[in-house]
């Protein structure tokens, strides 16, 4: 059993296997094994990794316990490991709270009853949501976009299943907040920059809506377009680095090469060019779908109007 748990076992676990009370005091007294929390042992002299402490946390917590927010976040691979630890416990027990625990009581109408994983944790959708309410710990760690955006684009999860599991919580903070960032990956839109451009350049500014994540396939092999404006041949490319270095520039070159091979043009913007200056990338883009063929006009949003009326 101690295998299954990263080593950790309870005094209950470890008496109902045949150890007793006295063994238990000799091989911690001795240094073979420690306590790391009241009952809970680690069945090794070498300091507690973070999978040995998620699960000592759960087992204290009890039957029900699991991890939550940033813990069960990096257990699904969306974040960094968290030096604390959220454990979810029934809301009829109590626990307190010590490094590198935090314990936290849960109604059972707010998350589902399920557990995965091991140690357990709440279903990815449940996390989602929890870290996209600005009152949960560790919500500050990632916006709300990047919490959906990241889950869906790894396919750990869907719009339409974030979307069921938010319809059947009572309260949510920013729901229509959520409701929209849902709408717009749903459309497909799977990053943080993605959205910025969809919400910040194209759509304030009257741009055609562009195809996401368009599959490909050219000269180079195949690939995916962030946005293409099909009908003008335009190509708008979000990088989330500044630089691309080594292979993987040399990988945009040849891509883009292609694709004007194929008759479209490809635009490039990064992080620095979508948070500072959307206005920017919004009338640049639309001076080249005006220049192949569109019949539209850039309209000025009240980012625009506002730089405007500084320099003015």
């Amino acid at each position: 059993m101690a295998k299954l748990q990263a080593g950790v076992l309870t005094r209950e676990q470890a008496i109902g296997h045949g150890f007793g009370a006295p063994s238990l005091r000799r091989l911690v007294r001795d240094g073979h094994w420690q306590r790391l929390a009241r009952g809970v042992y680690l069945t090794s002299p070498l300091k507690p990794d973070w999978t040995a402490n998620a699960w000592a946390g759960v087992l204290i917590g009890g039957d029900q316990a699991r991890l939550g927010g940033l813990a069960a976040a990096y257990q699904e691979r969306l974040t960094e490991p968290p030096d604390e630890l959220l454990v979810l416990v029934p809301h009829t027990i109590q626990r307190e709270n010590m490094p590198p625990w935090m314990f936290r009581r849960e109604r059972t109408e707010v998350r589902r009853p399920m557990s995965l994983g091991s140690p357990p944790r709440s279903r990815v959708e449940d996390t989602i949501l929890d870290l996209c309410d600005p009152d949960f710990p560790g919500s500050d760690l990632r916006t709300p976009a990047d919490w959906i955006a990241d889950a869906v684009q790894k396919r750990l999860t869907t719009t339409a299943r974030l979307r069921r599991v938010l319809a059947g919580r009572r309260k949510v903070p920013r729901r229509r907040l959520l409701e929209s960032l849902l709408d717009d990956v749903g459309a497909g839109a799977q990053s943080r920059l993605e959205l910025t451009y969809l919400n910040d350049v194209e759509r304030p500014h009257g741009l055609p809506r562009g195809t996401r994540q368009r599959s490909t396939r050219n000269r180079v092999g195949r690939s995916f377009q962030d946005v293409r404006y099909e009908d003008y041949g335009v190509i708008a490319e979000l990088d989330g680095v500044s630089t691309h270095a080594g292979a993987n520039s040399f990988r945009d070159m040849r891509r883009d090469n292609a694709a004007l091979l194929d008759g479209a043009v490809t635009l490039r913007y990064g992080r620095h060019d979508l948070f500072t200056d959307p206005c920017g990338v919004a009338w640049q883009v639309g001076e080249l779908l005006i220049g192949r063929g569109w019949q539209g006009m850039v309209t000025s949003c009240l980012r625009c109007r506002d730089r405007r009326s500084a320099s003015g």
